[in-house]
């Protein structure tokens, strides 16, 4: 199976076929989706172009119409389930089935980390180019991915996390994989563009996609030494500060404090509805949760674009960002006393002065 199938001799170009699926898919007509890609199929576009040229896109646009407000989150939800279910029709067609003979790959997504689409757009596409993959979907804690380790083996682990937040989960993740000598590939927007924070949390290697992804397990991973023994402060010596386990362990008080004051500072919350205070209460919590992984990876970039992200979202739901910046104040008035969280405040505060507010993709909080 080539990397670059395309859409065949005679029939319609990938761009084409991809609208019309976006259409479909919009629409919540599965049926009508399952065939476009069924079509295209049998009409000799390759099974891996329509798996990372047509159903990729479409479902990455979902989700940036989704933060732009031009869908709801039943929409995105059921654009997603739909997604779901033609890859699965795909993976039964008697044309994509492939013999494994390159070896054994498992893929997971980490503990807490719901976003499953990347790491099963990887499993179908290593299995058709012939690897035998135990694929074992969303959120998987770390003891029970180890057991399967132990009990089936693996030439490699392929580890996906979508959502910053589950970073020190990954982290916890690979580290235990290495000790017991399965090397780990990590991918997905949770560790960075460019990979930095799958170097940071030490895995063996990072891909940008799945393509590149097969490509680096068919050359090999390179192997570090096991990681037996090993503590999350070996890795990563600025936790030694203790902030980011002092934020973690009093998020629940954090979001609290903050939005008993925020009400004196925002005086607009003083009309919310009840289910417009429970989502500023969620929103303060994923604002605390990305604070602590800030801290955890000593990364400014990671809060502050989130913090700005956050702002495009509001705006495109017609709530004020300036909502931000009384709980930023807060936060900050109540972890004074911790340096490298005030950097991050204060960083993320004057940005957001700034920053240009249109709503767009972000590995940001689930809808």
């Amino acid at each position: 199976m080539s990397s670059t199938d395309d859409a065949g001799s005679g029939s319609e170009s990938v761009q084409a076929v991809r609208g019309r699926l976006w259409t479909a898919v919009t629409s919540r007509d599965e049926h009508r989706a399952a065939d476009i890609l069924i079509a295209a199929l049998e009409n000799g576009m390759g099974a891996e172009t329509i798996l990372l040229d047509l159903i990729a896109p479409v479902q990455s646009k979902v989700g940036s119409e989704w933060a732009a407000n031009r869908l709801s989150v039943a929409q995105e939800h059921a654009a997603s389930a739909i997604t779901e279910r033609v890859i699965a029709a795909l993976a039964h067609h008697p044309s994509t089935r492939t013999p494994p003979t390159l070896g054994r790959i498992t893929v997971a997504c980490v503990d807490q980390e719901w976003h499953v689409l990347p790491a099963r757009l990887l499993a179908e596409v290593l299995t058709l180019r012939g690897w035998q993959v135990d694929f074992l979907g969303a959120q998987v804690p770390t003891p029970h991915l180890i057991a399967h380790l132990h009990n089936n083996g693996a030439d490699a682990i392929a580890l996906s996390s979508s959502i910053p937040t589950r970073l020190p989960t990954a982290h916890a993740a690979i580290t235990a994989c290495q000790a017991i000598g399965v090397p780990v590939l990590a991918g997905g927007a949770a560790f960075g563009t460019d990979g930095r924070h799958a170097r940071l949390l030490g895995a063996n290697a990072w891909a940008p996609d799945a393509r590149t992804a097969a490509q680096l397990l068919a050359d090999g991973l390179p192997r570090h030494s096991p990681a037996a023994g090993r503590q999350q402060i070996d890795d990563l010596p600025h936790l030694a500060d203790q902030e980011y386990t002092l934020v973690a362990r009093s998020q629940p008080q954090l979001v609290k404090e903050v939005l008993a004051q925020l009400e004196d500072r925002f005086p607009a919350m003083a009309a919310y509805s009840t289910q417009q205070r429970e989502r500023t209460a969620e929103d303060i919590a994923h604002i605390v949760e990305f604070l602590g992984v800030a801290l955890y990876t000593d990364d400014d970039d990671l809060f502050t674009d989130f913090i700005i992200w956050t702002a495009g979202i509001l705006t495109a739901r017609h709530v004020p960002a300036d909502s931000l910046h009384p709980a930023l104040d807060i936060l900050a008035g109540r972890l004074n006393d911790f340096p490298r969280s005030t950097r991050l405040l204060n960083r993320a505060r004057f940005a957001l002065d700034d920053a240009p507010l249109a709503a767009g993709t972000h590995p940001g909080v689930p809808a």
